[in-house]
């Protein structure tokens, strides 16, 4: 996670956008061939459509950061109750919902605002995601736009035919005790149109930035949302040392009720196996702090400098499948970066959690990790299968655990 607090403070001091050349569609900078201009058309016609979107004031950060960041393969869009939000946004496409409602002021905090704008714009939330493979929809729960109508967008896109993933974040308790009940409920109401839920507990993000101030940390959370979208969306449009393709992931992800995301990074300098490290970094990382040991799959992203290797990668597949049950889906890409030097990342999206599992996350401020056996080298190959699940509705926590709040929250307590 170092590397990830490190990319989300240098965002803090960016002003501009940074200029990168574009690539060639063909893959390399002489002039295409005709059989060239004829593969590049093959491919483009067989490539997934992905579309990410991004609701209310949350959602429209994460959806600039990823065209800031550079997404391949992806139409970013961002939708809003908020007109000025919405300017502000960098999307590839933006949709005003509800100014009959509310004249593009905002849903003023209320889910039941977002949800009736998104219903009077139904047809221009169908037309983004018409003929899409795959759908993202990114948000910040406990708002007004974001909790109302994330549901609504997920449930056009599912009916629509694509696979649909709700990337979200769950507040900080510092946020107040209205935020976090408006955020439960529109996370029930994911739960039961979105395909995955991946969730991401802000206050968990406390355990591992505890001392830094609260703009800092939502950066650290867009960062985190940034990471899941844009691993899983490369692993498919761009090249890599290894690749994945649109039926891979839905085998994992169709289905996959509540998941969470782990992230964790080794150098070389901090000797031993980095793989091995890597792995026990994501894997006890405070995102993930359940038993993964009943998870129905997994997705991993490998990402590492010009010296990881296919090797390297299939070892860090290996570690994490070790983990889950014998049964379970695990597909997964590898990139290069060569900015990363020495630096491996392990991206491990678990799939299938139990919905006890992930209540008592949420009620958990401050814990120690769950015992978890020691993640060693593996001798042999794990073999998996696709796997089902039905999850059911989450139960809201009750106000004395809501209550609760641990040394890191009091940390950020303090700073503010």
């Amino acid at each position: 996670m170092e590397q990830i607090v490190k990319e989300a403070l240098e965002r803090l001091e960016r002003e501009e956008e940074r200029p990168t050349a574009p690539r060639p569609p063909h893959g390399r900078d002489t002039p295409p061939s005709e059989d060239d201009e004829e593969l590049v058309k093959i491919l483009e016609e067989a490539r997934a459509r992905i579309v990410v979107i991004g609701v209310g004031g949350a959602g429209n950060n994460t959806v600039t950061r990823l065209k800031e960041a550079g997404i391949e393969g992806a139409e970013v869009v961002a939708v809003n109750t908020d007109a000025q939000d919405l300017l502000a946004a960098k999307a590839d496409r933006k949709i005003l919902i509800g100014y009959d409602l509310t004249r593009g002021l905002g849903a003023g905090g209320d889910p039941k605002i977002g949800e009736e704008a998104a219903k009077e714009d139904l047809e221009k939330i169908r037309d983004v995601v018409k003929d899409a493979d795959m759908v993202f929809v990114t948000c910040g729960l406990g708002g007004g736009t974001g909790t109302g109508a994330a549901p609504v967008i997920a449930e056009v896109a599912k009916k629509e035919g694509a696979l649909t993933i709700a990337v979200v974040t769950l507040p900080f308790s510092v946020e107040g005790k209205r935020r976090m009940e408006n955020a439960l409920k529109g996370l029930e109401r994911l739960q039961q149109t979105a395909d995955t839920c991946i969730v991401i507990p802000n206050d968990r993000l406390l355990e591992v930035v505890p001392d830094l101030p609260l703009t800092a940390a939502f950066k650290v959370a867009d960062e985190v949302l940034i990471n899941a979208v844009k691993g899983i969306t490369e692993m498919i449009t761009k090249p890599g040392l290894m690749n994945l393709d649109f039926a891979d992931v839905r085998a994992v992800m169709e289905g996959g009720g509540y998941a969470l995301i782990g992230i964790g990074e080794a150098e070389n300098a901090d000797g031993g196996n980095r793989a091995v490290k890597a792995v026990e970094n994501a894997l006890n990382n405070p995102l993930i702090d359940v038993d993964i040991s009943g998870a129905k799959g997994a997705l991993v992203h490998v990402k590492g400098g010009k010296d990881l290797t296919l090797k390297e990668a299939e070892e860090v597949v290996e570690l994490v499948a070790s983990e889950l049950a014998d049964d379970a889906t695990v597909i997964w890409g590898a990139q290069i970066e060569e900015d990363m030097n020495d630096v491996l990342r392990v991206t491990v999206i678990v799939t299938g959690i139990e919905n006890a599992d992930i209540e008592a996350l949420l009620r958990r401020p401050e814990t120690t990790t769950p015992e978890r056996k020691k993640t060693a080298p593996p001798t042999t190959t794990t073999s998996s299968s696709e796997v089902e699940t039905r999850p059911s509705t989450p139960e809201p926590t009750t106000e004395e655990e809501e209550e609760e709040s641990g040394s890191a929250l009091e940390d950020l307590e303090r700073i503010l």
